[in-house]
């Protein structure tokens, strides 16, 4: 038997494992809006609600910073840059951003990151892209449009437009660093004491944001409207922290360390897609025809997009099929 059909199928099993765990990340970010919504109608500010599930996230965490505490020494940039871009970075930028362009325009700019990855990956790492990897991203983005119906409520403010483009590239930030070190075997940084570490930096920086001194506590004792449905508060923020944060940022790590930015970047796109069709299922916000097609569109973007790209990086180009891979292979592999 050919060694490369075991290497094969090795990479198969990973690369499935992988998209499973991207999959799960997309979940649990997309169920964050749901439980969050109704915190905010109770009479929550939308900062004091990233700040909770920021800070209370990385309370949960933060015996691993104890258990990895040697990487404040050996990857403090790392740590810092997770930290200020991929946890306080697209939070503030995008609650910022809101606050003077619609929701359904700063989510469709903030989901350009998928495209500013395959930049990244092409421009600064100097790796090619192929062409369907490209075309998955521009369906995403595209099916994405249609999800959050931008056409309901454009509008052209210049700086909230340059807010949801600085969570956009703090989102790129995200993925990036997720896979630092992953080609580095033992050697590799723990991605949850990164996580854990990352966590803590940004909810120090939005404990200077946000003001929590200020919120209104009384809110989480008491219940908040689902659709006509009474919840309790700490039920909704056990969601968030737990869930929509711990979970999410855990196995959206994960995923990147199995798959690559690039990949694991357009199926985050479904995050955009999970979240609408909760809030229809649980919040009484009804789909139209529109977002159910672009929800399709978003789901064909993603599969084409990690169907054409390699697991992991490697010296080939981030490939639009399987068959130059698996000849070199052939021609490398030996009987046994």
């Amino acid at each position: 038997m050919p060694v490369h059909t075991s290497e094969s199928s090795q990479g198969n099993r990973g690369r499935s494992f992988g998209l499973g765990l991207a999959l799960a990340s997309a979940v649990a970010f997309g169920g964050s809006g749901v439980a969050a919504k109704p915190l905010i109608e109770a009479g929550l500010d939308p900062l004091d609600v990233v700040w909770l599930r920021v800070a209370g996230a990385a309370l949960v965490m933060l015996p691993l910073t104890v258990r990895h505490r040697g990487l404040v020494r050996s990857r403090p940039a790392l740590l810092a840059g997770f930290g200020l871009l991929a946890v306080a970075g697209v939070q503030a930028f995008y609650f910022a951003s809101i606050s003077r362009i619609p929701v359904g325009v700063a989510l469709l700019v903030e989901y350009l990151a998928p495209a500013l990855v395959l930049g990244w990956v092409r421009f600064v790492q100097r790796r090619p892209v192929t062409r369907a990897a490209a075309l998955g991203v521009v369906l995403a983005v595209g099916g994405l449009a249609c999800v959050v119906e931008v056409w309901s409520g454009l509008s052209f403010d210049v700086l909230g437009l340059l807010l949801a483009l600085g969570a956009a590239c703090c989102q790129v930030g995200y993925f990036v660093l997720s896979d630092q070190g992953s080609d580095a075997g033992d050697q590799a940084p723990d991605p949850l004491g990164v996580i854990a570490y990352g966590l803590l930096v940004g909810a120090l920086v939005l404990t200077v944001v946000a003001r929590p001194w200020g919120m209104d506590w009384s809110v989480l004792g008491g219940t908040a409207d689902m659709d006509g449905t009474a919840v309790a508060a700490s039920l909704l923020l056990g969601w968030i922290v737990l869930i929509a944060t711990v979970i999410a940022y855990v196995t959206g790590v994960k995923s990147v360390r199995r798959l690559s930015p690039q990949v694991a970047g357009v199926v985050a796109c479904l995050e955009a897609v999970i979240a609408t069709v909760l809030a229809w299922v649980l919040l009484g916000e009804h789909l139209s025809a529109p977002q159910i097609i672009g929800g399709a569109v978003v789901l064909c973007g993603a599969f084409i997009a990690q169907s054409s790209t390699p697991a992991k990086a490697s010296q080939t180009p981030v490939a639009g099929g399987s068959g130059d891979a698996e000849r070199e292979l052939s021609a490398r592999g030996t009987a046994v």
